[in-house]
């Protein structure tokens, strides 16, 4: 059928306002503004999901979203646990690039040629867990990959940052892993659990949860790193008298802005000045990837309690 406009308006009108709303509560607390941005993107997400299921009980013309696939549980376990994985690994991946190339000093071809070992080890998981549906429901497939995710957040949540970039390196290794794993299988039961009249429609639906993961990853958990970074940064005394206001007020606000700002300093006070700095974004990430940790845990418990009945490939 020919596309619905307006349900692409609403579902612009609802996540525009909302991410707005959840980034400005994060960086600056319960205010209005905030509050009003996200209350207009709930209204405008139920006008969406209204008219949905509107168009899908008329003739009158053909929904965005086949919204009736939620009702099979196997379909939206297997989504939900795709928007998480990729929720939490864009937070990572956003933190990682600061971190290698802001702390550590890699040039940003270097920090990605660090990455690539993983990003192997993702195509290499997919590859392998093929053959083992054929004995392993896959169920527990995608639980393991999914709990194998979130060993690699727990590496970071409860690691020492400060001895280089090895045990971020490893935990992203042993997280893609995971990812690969349980996205394979994942998204092979997405389009298995849907009619095939409407495949096409599942298909759909599955890339959108891909969207939506990694929108709303960088821009939640984005936004609590950065809050954290802001409220823990204490930058030595001598550098709040020595440097623009302006210099020192872009270093509270990111990683980056603290960067140039050494970069502007005497050794010893740019040290100091990277040392708070450090401190300050590594509460974030360990906030960050602590969250990751509980969201990967509870998808794997879903995973294995919903899709545990479902049988081994033929």
């Amino acid at each position: 059928g020919r596309v619905d406009a307006p349900s692409i308006v609403l579902s612009l009108l609802a996540m525009v306002p909302a991410v707005y709303g959840i980034k400005m509560l994060a960086t600056d607390g319960v205010a209005p503004e905030p509050l009003a941005a996200l209350g207009v993107g709930l209204l405008m997400g139920y006008a969406f999901v209204r008219r949905q299921h509107r168009l899908a009980a008329s003739d009158s013309g053909t929904p965005l979203l086949d919204l009736s696939l939620f009702g099979n549980p196997v379909f939206s376990t297997a989504i939900t646990a795709n928007v998480l994985a990729l929720f939490s690994y864009n937070g990572f991946i956003l933190f990682l690039a600061q971190h290698l190339q802001l702390l550590e000093g890699q040039s940003p071809s270097e920090s990605g040629m660090a990455m690539v070992p993983a990003l192997v080890a993702t195509v290499v998981a997919g590859l392998l867990v093929v053959p083992l549906v054929r004995k392993v429901r896959p169920g527990f497939v995608v639980a393991g990959g999914l709990l194998l995710s979130a060993t690699g957040y727990s590496l970071v949540a409860f690691g020492d940052h400060g001895t280089g970039p090895g045990l971020l390196l490893a935990a992203l290794l042993v997280l893609c892993l995971g990812v690969g794993a349980a996205e394979t299988i994942s998204n092979d039961l997405i389009l298995g659990a849907a009619p095939a009249a409407k495949s096409g429609a599942a298909a759909a639906i599955s890339e959108t949860g891909y969207e939506v993961g990694s929108l709303l990853g960088t821009a939640i958990l984005g936004s609590i790193l950065t809050a954290s970074y802001q409220r823990n940064l204490h930058l030595p005394a001598v550098a709040d008298g020595t440097v623009p206001a302006g210099a020192t007020a872009q270093a509270g606000e990111t990683l980056a802005g603290a960067a140039e700002l050494a970069h502007t300093l005497p050794a010893p006070l740019a040290e100091a000045v990277m040392a708070a700095a450090r401190a300050a974004f590594d509460s974030g990430v360990h906030i960050t990837a602590a969250i990751a940790l509980v969201l990967m845990s509870g998808a794997a418990v879903l995973a294995a309690v919903v899709l545990r009945k479902v049988p081994t490939a033929s």
